[in-house]
């Protein structure tokens, strides 16, 4: 089985409505399928790299390429875990958690994004609950960091309401234009008073660990 080699591969977050899981083919084919109907309305660009801004095929295969990328680039000093979010037995976006010498610095990086088709219902909000679960309950974090481009109101919703505080702001260029990008970073204690959503956390064990920078 691939998680004898990639134990990565076991772990699980479940929350009341969700899955979080690393994605066999047939989830990056379903994420695919995702990206290609749409991720946001017309009027504002999210993504720093502005890949959506592709046609659907294109977009399509960014969503399988990229996460196979991330997958096969994981070393316990860096790693990306591209986690599909899992809804009624869909797949319907993905919960990026990142790390970099993570057995040191003791935080990392969320990021994410979902099917427009799945707006407003909440999802978004219980995907990184789920995932500061992991990082906080599973793996002892003290931080958890984000990031979203100055305009983006869905995202800084979700970091306010999840007990982030701002942490400062980076410039970026797009379309030859600068550009605001928003930090923030929380606490665990911060995390611990503002918790949403119960989370169980499975298969995180020494194997996947190590993985990890956690031998």
């Amino acid at each position: 089985m691939l998680a004898d080699y990639l134990p990565i591969y076991r772990i699980r977050v479940r929350t009341a409505r969700l899955e979080l899981r690393l994605p066999d083919t047939d989830d990056l084919a379903a994420l695919a399928d995702q990206a290609a109907a749409g991720v946001h309305g017309p009027d504002f660009q999210p993504f720093k790299n502005a890949w959506t801004e592709a046609d659907p095929l294109a977009r399509g295969r960014t969503a399988i390429l990229w996460n196979l990328n991330l997958i096969a680039a994981v070393t316990p000093d860096r790693w990306c875990l591209p986690f599909v979010a899992v809804h009624d037995g869909r797949v319907i976006g993905k919960q990026d958690l990142a790390g970099k010498r993570y057995a040191v610095t003791r935080e990392a990086t969320t990021s994410s994004w979902l099917g427009q088709a799945h707006h407003g219902k909440g999802l978004g909000t219980e995907m990184r609950a789920a995932v500061l679960a992991l990082l906080f309950d599973g793996l002892g974090a003290d931080y958890a960091l984000s990031d979203c481009l100055d305009g983006n109101g869905p995202s800084e919703a979700v970091s306010r309401k999840l007990g982030y505080r701002p942490d400062g702001i980076d410039h970026q260029v797009y379309n030859g234009e600068r550009v605001t990008s928003l930090r923030w970073r929380l606490t665990r204690d911060d995390w611990e008073a503002h918790r949403t959503h119960e989370a169980a956390v499975d298969g995180l064990d020494d194997d996947a660990r190590a993985m990890l920078g956690l031998a």
